[in-house]
């Protein structure tokens, strides 16, 4: 059947101008739009977005996962480090007779 006798999914009054490549059905100038170079209807551009969105939210929570530990890491290399130059500072510093000493 040639397009010029379709008539559109969503509106059986109007002509169809053009085929949703994802699914096939025939739509009229309204209710088709392109997206990534194909000419796709609005139902299967928020499937596509869904399907998206979906692939998004599981490495959104992978990459915070990861920012977390790597957080914690840093944090504990912080306080490592502190601890180990405080270590290093001599007693006579605490007990004040390093000043005595200079003078």
């Amino acid at each position: 059947m040639d397009i010029s006798r379709r008539r559109c999914f969503n509106h059986r009054s109007r002509e169809a101008a053009a085929q949703c490549l994802e699914c096939g059905r025939y739509f009229c100038r309204e209710c088709v739009t392109e997206h990534e170079g194909k000419v796709i209807c609005s139902g299967c551009i928020i499937n596509l977005t869904l399907s998206t969105e979906k692939g998004k939210k599981r490495f959104r929570f992978f990459g915070m996962l990861l920012l977390f530990f790597g957080s914690l890491f840093f944090l504990w290399l912080v306080f490592y480090y502190l601890g180990v130059s405080l270590l290093k500072i001599p007693s006579s510093f605490h007990e004040g007779t390093i000043w005595k000493n200079l003078w």
